[in-house]
């Protein structure tokens, strides 16, 4: 917060000393119309004229940017949900089965674990000398 405070200032005295050194009058023809003013208050209008055609040219991207990630976080949040409620109806029936079979149903093996390539060259199964 304090750096866009400070930002704010030094663009601020930047727009004032632009002001005091721009004090040249200007008139502006456009069609019917006549302005006369400081060259330093044509210029800044100009800017403003800019950064305002510019924020409603890109606000209907910025509209539905929102939107559609507002709908893929109601989305995520609906899938976390099912996966949630899936997971309980697996321990569920594997419940029910254990209690309906009287053996034990055979959990699948566990995957081995990562054995490096030193490991596998040296021909160790740890990196302990043997002995042990």
């Amino acid at each position: 917060m304090q750096l866009i405070l400070i930002f704010g200032i030094t663009i601020a005295i930047g727009a004032v000393m632009f002001a005091l050194q721009n004090n040249v009058p200007v008139t502006v023809n456009f069609a019917l119309w006549r302005f006369d003013s400081s060259l330093a208050m044509v210029l800044l209008l100009a800017l403003g004229l800019g950064v305002i055609i510019a924020a409603l040219l890109s606000s209907p991207t910025m509209l539905r940017k929102q939107w559609t990630a507002s709908r893929l976080r109601r989305q995520v949040a609906g899938l976390e949900e099912d996966k949630a409620a899936l997971a309980q109806r697996v321990k569920q029936l594997e419940l029910e089965i254990a209690r309906i079979s009287p053996t034990p149903v055979a959990k699948p093996e566990e995957p081995k674990p990562y054995v490096g390539l030193k490991t596998l060259l040296t021909g160790g199964s740890s990196g302990k000398p043997e002995g042990e």
